[in-house]
């Protein structure tokens, strides 16, 4: 790592291009941003070229750039990427089921590079294949960071060897050109809520907040940054004890100034980073990122927890912790709104959460959009119009492809179990 002489941090990183894995990734999910991907490295590139961690904020200089494609297949992009200073390898297929030669070139190429005379810092692998979990864990034993780029549903165990985790939606943003990305419709934050408000709406929890908002953000705080960074890399809202940590961690003089004088920590959030959103019920309180989460995507106190087999498998799926029956209104709502208007996914997701909480159901932004993915990573055309039992059907099929990925030993009852509970009760109708 070297120092810049401003005092920011430089990383020396290698980076590792599965193409198809992430152009067919994002075909699914987002065709725009896959034709960006491809047609624009350099754009995207740029884009990683800033980081930042625990520790800060740093810049990445890629001294490795290596892509991996079938030449058969996406043999017109390979230019793109020779421009942005890309070493290209050609991986054709070597089996009759079609599948290229890229993992073992990229993990062959990756051992060098961790035996190389440079030392990287950083090892980025831009693929969603599980399989490179073992190279993720050959880097971490060498202490180098690790990031994982994916463009479609990653294993748990994928995900929890890399340091840095930049999921598909955010993947989708980067590699868009401004003009691309779409304006989010999320409203502007509300203030922290209250205990006992009652209202399930977000307001002020106190006069000493009230106070804090009124004398404006307190942008210079030490900790506002660090807490930024937490909150937006989270793919879930936070506890506010695990926020709150990190605030004490980055200015351990929150403590002794009781919160910058706000009295406690959620006012004092209020006050230093008004740009995320907050509850203080139920306890211990929760701190989201409004742009990708709302309140509805907060566990609710009263819920009923889920039985053991459907607790794991959203431990280590990480779908939507939701009864069958929320599936059944979100399923449903999908289905009939792909139905009545043209897919788009932003304003199809809008719809579909403004739906299931019209009919009663605490279902959030976030819930909805993994489930639009997990229906088109698995292959279902939403633009065709498919009934509520096609959706149910796909989705149920993804969670348990994302089980068995995760090597869960699933027995029939299991199965059927499973189908039942993520598929709402319509695969059965």
């Amino acid at each position: 790592m070297d120092i810049t002489p401003e005092g920011g941090r430089r990383l020396r990183c290698a980076l590792f291009v599965d193409f198809d894995n992430v152009y067919i990734g994002l075909q699914r999910l987002d065709p725009s941003a896959a034709e960006a991907f491809a047609g624009s490295p350099a754009h995207w590139l740029a884009g990683l070229e800033t980081g930042s961690d625990a520790d800060g904020e740093f810049t990445r200089r890629f001294l490795v750039r290596s892509c991996y494609l079938n030449p058969s297949v996406f043999s017109q992009f390979r230019p793109n990427f020779t421009r942005a200073g890309f070493s290209v390898v050609d991986c054709p297929s070597l089996t009759q089921q079609g599948k290229s030669s890229a993992d073992i070139n990229l993990v062959l190429d990756a051992v060098d590079a961790l035996s190389a005379e440079t030392r990287y810092d950083e090892f980025v692998i831009l693929s969603a294949d599980a399989d490179f979990t073992p190279l993720a864990l050959r880097c971490r034993a060498a202490d180098r960071r690790v990031t994982i780029i994916t463009a479609g549903p990653a294993a748990s165990a994928y995900r929890a060897v890399a340091d840095t985790v930049i999921t598909a939606d955010e993947l989708a943003e980067i590699v868009k050109h401004p003009e691309q990305v779409e304006l989010d419709d999320t409203p502007a934050p509300a203030p922290v809520a209250a205990p006992g408000n009652g209202t399930g709406r977000a307001s002020a929890p106190s006069s000493s907040s009230a106070a804090a908002r009124a004398s404006g953000p307190v942008t210079n705080s030490p900790a506002r940054k660090p807490v930024l960074r937490l909150v937006r890399a989270a793919d879930r809202p936070l506890t506010g004890s695990v926020v709150a940590q990190a605030a004490q961690k980055a200015d351990p003089s929150l403590v002794t100034s009781n919160w910058e004088k706000t009295g406690a920590f959620f006012p004092w959030l209020a006050r230093a980073v008004p740009e995320l959103q907050a509850t203080a019920r139920p306890a211990p309180g929760f701190v989201w990122d409004p742009k990708r989460f709302s309140e509805a995507d907060v566990p609710s106190a009263d819920a009923v927890d889920l039985p053991p087999l459907q607790r794991q498998v959203v431990d280590v799926t990480d779908i939507p912790n939701l009864p069958a029956e929320s599936y059944r209104i979100l399923l449903s709502a999908l289905a009939e709104d792909v139905r009545a208007v043209p897919f788009a996914r932003a304003e199809t997701s809008r719809r579909v959460r403004d739906a299931c909480q019209a009919a009663g159901a605490k279902i959030g932004r976030g819930s909805v959009n993994t489930v639009i993915a997990g229906v088109l990573y698995a292959g279902l055309d939403l633009a065709a119009k498919p009934s509520a039992r096609e959706v149910a059907e796909t989705w149920a099929d993804n969670v348990i492809g994302l089980c068995r990925g995760a090597r869960m030993e699933l027995g029939p009852q299991a199965v059927n179990a499973i189908r039942a509970w993520v598929g709402g009760g319509l695969l059965s109708s």
